[in-house]
């Protein structure tokens, strides 16, 4: 019979799709988080080494060495950054764990649609082969009357196109199959990398609690003594105040760069779409070297009073973390100083918390003020977080309002554990409950 070899031909299809469960090439499996990590790391690296020699800079010009603080520096930034770690890779495991789950239920979805597509195709290919609709060279030859011939030659089209129908959306299915059995794999890998990261992790971070108790114990007295020396809270205040103002001429530099690259990309468009109209306008005259410029001269606003999108905050800020309202902006701070933020007690651990939208600018250990972080908010407004126990973000990262940042501690030799915060316009600092809302 002549429909019986194009049946097998057909059939052979189906012997085909095996085969197609492999992806085709050009299919690739999203890079692991190894990758993913190692590229964000390589990102904030430049802006890293800025700040690290910022800050050198800052303690080269100070006349005070091997102050007993100082001792404390790498333990409570190597504490932090265990913390740190442990808190992304606890992140990182929820988000892997959702992610398996979806990608088991779309893996049972997928399995579901192939084995039904399989069914459809066997049953078509069955019902040609028993109605005979497959040989359309016998129906050409047959002699039978031309409208017939016709109408039977458009329905065995019809027939192919569903055919072709099944077989690509099988195709496509086979392949979804595979690519999602390679990225539950990765997931699971990633899974397994996370837990055995965790577990270094935790045995860092008891390592480093243990060596600064020791090191506490040591430092004890002089750290009392040191606390009581004159001047020592201003010399700490003058850190603070010429670390904000490098920061915020790095913030300036980085501003007229961007806006630099935007001048010249703005400048080399107009000068393609010149080009472009030389032939169809005439020259336009350029403005005489004598003509005038009106020099405006305003005064500097202060805080809260232009139209940044931070300003629009005043009145609806959060403290940063629960705890007891210890010192207040303006206070009396030991002898001839006074308290330039707020002073909050809270038990370590605790979460504290982004008051704002920002972009942090600085997250190191400072003399003074233990593991320190910083967000620039825009318009020259500053947050400053101090005295952690570890710091959750790094340089460069973007933060929303209510994001944890930090965790509550009492780095820098602090005698409480609580947090230190700050509230900065244009380098100065001013109060922060004008702009919070307590209730």
């Amino acid at each position: 019979m002549i429909r019986v070899p194009h049946f097998w031909a057909r059939l052979c299809l189906l012997g085909l799709f095996g085969a197609l469960i492999w992806p085709a090439p050009g299919w690739s499996v999203t890079p692991g988080r190894v990758e993913q990590k190692n590229k964000a790391e390589t990102e904030h690296a430049e802006l890293r080494k800025k700040l690290s020699d910022l800050k050198q800079d800052i303690l080269n010009t100070e006349s005070a060495k091997h102050h007993a603080e100082d001792a404390l520096a790498s333990s409570e930034a190597a504490i932090s950054d265990a913390n740190r770690k442990l808190y992304q890779l606890g992140i990182e495991q929820h988000q892997t764990e959702q992610k398996i789950t979806e990608l088991t239920g779309q893996q049972q979805r997928l399995q579901q649609q192939v084995v039904q597509q399989k069914k459809q195709f066997s049953a078509l290919l069955r019902n040609e082969y028993q109605n005979g609709n497959a040989d359309r060279l016998k129906l050409l030859l047959s002699g039978d009357n031309p409208n017939r011939i016709n109408r039977e030659l458009q329905y065995l089209g019809y027939v192919s196109q569903n055919e072709n129908r099944l077989i690509a959306q099988l195709r496509d299915n086979l392949a979804a199959v595979e690519k999602n059995r390679q990225a539950t794999e990765q997931a699971k890998q990633d899974l397994d990398d996370i837990a055995s990261e965790q577990q270094q992790q935790k045995k860092d971070l008891v390592k480093e609690q243990a060596k600064r108790t020791e090191l506490i114990r040591q430092l004890s007295t002089r750290l009392t003594v040191q606390r009581k020396e004159a001047g020592q809270l201003q010399k700490n205040e003058q850190r603070l105040a010429s670390l904000v103002d490098k920061l915020n001429h790095l913030i300036e530099e980085q501003q007229k760069a961007d806006r630099l690259r935007e001048e010249n990309r703005k400048a080399a468009a107009a000068a393609r779409a010149n080009a472009k109209n030389s032939d169809r306008k005439p020259a336009v005259n350029a403005a005489p070297a004598n003509s005038s410029t009106t020099i405006q001269v305003t005064r500097t606003p202060e805080a809260g009073n232009d139209n940044s999108p931070f300003a629009q905050l005043k009145g609806h800020l959060r403290l940063p973390t629960k705890g007891e309202l210890l010192a207040r902006y303006g206070g009396q701070r030991g002898e001839g100083t006074v308290w330039k933020g707020l002073f909050i007690r809270a038990a370590e651990g605790g979460e504290i918390k982004s008051i704002a939208p920002g972009k942090v600018i600085f997250a190191d250990w400072l003399r003074g003020f233990g593991n320190l972080i910083i967000l620039d908010h825009g318009a020259q407004y500053m947050s400053i977080y101090g005295n952690n126990q570890s710091l959750l973000k790094q340089a460069g990262d973007t933060v929303g309002a209510g994001e944890v940042i930090a965790t509550v501690g009492n780095s820098g030799g602090n005698e409480q554990s609580g947090l230190y915060f700050e509230l900065r316009y244009q380098g100065k600092a001013f109060d922060p409950l004008s702009w919070i809302n307590l209730k």
